[in-house]
């Protein structure tokens, strides 16, 4: 009879996991609450220097652009002129919410003889909720009606909706519906129900507005996992050595539509076609939502960085499941003639592209 083992770990598992998860998410509301703090204090600087200086737009504009020079080239990109235009309607639409702290402005934040700052009071308590982010208050910002504003406000908490959630529900005017409604409670009910789900501590990280305020890369490895970055890195190398005027551009380029970011996987210049290639992996089946959002990509694209002389920009999306591979030239509908006359000669068609997937797939997977 075998000795039974009175020990057990699932206790002391369950322990560990409870102090994790409670400082992983004391980390996320101590990043949301510095961001969110700081721009609401940069944005009444910026304020009260307008309301202080001269009455032209043309003086607040110059003193806008000297001031995002300066701090871009010592904080980095996240202090766009269009940043800190932000940052000063957020105090304004917002403008009662820290004022329980001192003037004259900033002084709490200088470093004493200690070296420590005065302005580490300001925590948790400081006004924002630290559970919404900066992202949800950019969201917010958007609602002119304040009692709106509010409720939204409210509900991105008991909810704890995601950015998206909260923007999906203003879009939707949810609020205004909630007043219509005869059953106010019932909906409610089901909008919270509709909750982000678990805390994923990598996805706030990697927040394109928290890598800015860090002033951290905006690293390909930051949004790629595993086998997507094996993957990425074999159809680089597999175009560039095709040898039909293919050049590098960028890997996961970045590109900032109104309140969101996108990232496209690879982008290539052919000098033969003069023209861009996009191409998105997705680890999965092909939907056309996929296709829709590559054509999203393109036009974008070609709004932002198509210069005179450069013929249209493709767009290729690339799948891969464990044992099937699908690629599909996306192409906008006023270039499919085009496409079909000049380009197939220079690009590696469908097929080739499929049995490259499929064969990186395969060689990964037997490696592990």
């Amino acid at each position: 009879m075998s000795e039974k083992n009175e020990f057990t770990f699932d206790p002391l598992f369950d322990r560990i996991s409870a102090i994790l998860d409670q400082s992983r998410y004391r980390i996320v509301r101590t990043v949301n609450s510095q961001i969110v703090s700081a721009y609401w204090h940069i944005g009444r600087e910026i304020f009260e220097a307008l309301q202080a200086g001269e009455k032209r737009a043309q003086y607040g504009q110059k003193l806008l652009e000297q001031l995002s020079e300066k701090l871009q080239a010592r904080y980095g990109k996240g202090f766009s002129t269009t940043n800190l235009k932000y940052f000063r309607s957020f105090y304004q639409v917002y403008p009662d919410r820290l004022s329980s702290i001192g003037h004259p402005p900033g002084d709490q934040f200088k470093l004493p003889a200690t070296g420590h700052p005065v302005g580490d009071q300001l925590g948790p308590d400081n006004g924002f909720h630290p559970d919404l982010s900066w992202s949800h208050y950019r969201v917010l910002m958007r609602v002119e009606n304040e009692k709106a504003r509010q409720f939204y406000e409210k509900e991105a908490l008991a909810g704890t909706w995601s950015r998206r959630q909260l923007e999906r529900q203003i879009n939707s005017l949810f609020y205004e519906r909630i007043l219509a409604s005869k059953d106010k409670k019932g909906m409610l009910v089901q909008a919270r129900q509709e909750a982000a789900g678990p805390l994923d501590v990598t996805n706030v990280l990697k927040d394109p507005y928290v890598l800015e305020f860090l002033n951290l890369p905006d690293a390909e490895q930051i949004h790629e996992s595993t086998l997507e970055t094996a993957i990425i890195t074999n159809l680089q190398q597999f175009l560039l050595e095709l040898g039909k005027g293919f050049s590098f551009v960028a890997r996961q380029k970045r590109m900032r539509f109104e309140d969101e970011d996108f990232y496209i996987d690879l982008v290539f210049y052919n000098f033969h076609l003069k023209c861009f290639l996009l191409i998105d992996l997705k680890i999965g089946k092909l939907t056309y939502q996929d296709i829709g959002q590559m054509d999203g990509y393109v036009r974008m694209f070609e709004a932002n960085y198509k210069v005179e002389g450069d013929y249209p920009t493709i767009g290729l999306i690339l799948c891969s499941e464990k044992n099937e591979a699908v690629a599909r030239y996306s192409v906008l509908n006023e270039s499919k003639q085009l496409f079909a006359a000049k380009y197939v000669t220079y690009l590696p068609s469908e097929e080739e592209l499929e049995r490259e997937l499929h064969r990186e797939r395969r060689r990964l997977e037997e490696a592990n």
